[in-house]
């Protein structure tokens, strides 16, 4: 499986030197999510939780609604082009839905190349984005208390274990009303790491997520 951070000799320049040091980078690489054997679309994402992402890219595109709508998540067999190893990408994933679950339309829904900067990219109109949950918004009676939502940032960015290294990726986190962290994510895209969230959701049946609420926090040290 891919990793989330690399290690790399960086130079440092200044006005009077140039220092070589390591650094722990952020990994950023393409993953082709295929439904039923078919590519659906590539994700720019930062490995780690792939199974979560999909789904939760799944349920956000309005392809699933619930647990039993997925039979398999699973890897394919890909290989590098001259890799000695003979070893994996993990970098195409394969989702076989239940029977009566209809599989996206490729043609219609999304230009299906997305990128790690934008959620909502390729919908041809905000009618189309607003369309695409099988859930009603704004039916949760649940509040958070002020004081509960205020700490929730500080919660989030001592969960950030990768951000903390590499100073490069987003992240997002799933609380109860009460403000107890249940998940935390991580990648070089807001949106992966909130699908990466509702994945873990999804995969609990935890869906809709109320009385929950999801945080995501920017945390991609500009260059």
């Amino acid at each position: 499986m891919g990793y989330a951070t690399a290690h790399r000799r960086v130079r440092h320049l200044s006005a009077d030197q140039v220092i070589t040091r390591p650094e722990t980078l952020a990994v950023e690489e393409p993953l082709e999510i295929r439904v039923n054997g078919t590519p659906v679309t590539v994700t720019m994402r930062t490995p780690g939780s792939d199974f979560e992402l999909v789904q939760g890219f799944l349920l956000a595109e309005g392809v699933v609604a619930h647990r039993e709508d997925v039979l398999t998540v699973s890897y394919c067999g890909r290989r590098v082009e001259g890799n000695a190893t003979g070893a994996s990408t993990y970098n195409v994933l394969d989702v076989a839905l239940a029977p009566g679950v209809k599989p996206p339309d490729v043609d219609v829904t999304r230009t299906f190349y997305t990128t790690s900067s934008c959620g909502v990219c390729g919908k041809a109109s905000l009618q189309a984005v607003s369309q695409v949950s099988r859930f009603a918004p704004g039916g949760d009676p649940a509040t958070v208390a002020a004081d509960t939502l205020k700490a929730m940032p500080d919660q989030l960015r001592r969960a950030q274990k990768v951000f903390a290294r590499t100073g490069g990726l987003h992240a997002a986190a799933l609380f109860g009303v009460d403000g107890a962290m249940l998940a935390v994510r991580e990648d070089i895209g807001r949106h992966n790491a909130v699908d990466k969230v509702i994945g873990w959701a999804f995969e609990r049946d935890r869906i809709p997520l109320a009385p929950r609420c999801c945080w995501s926090a920017g945390g991609r040290r500009s260059s």
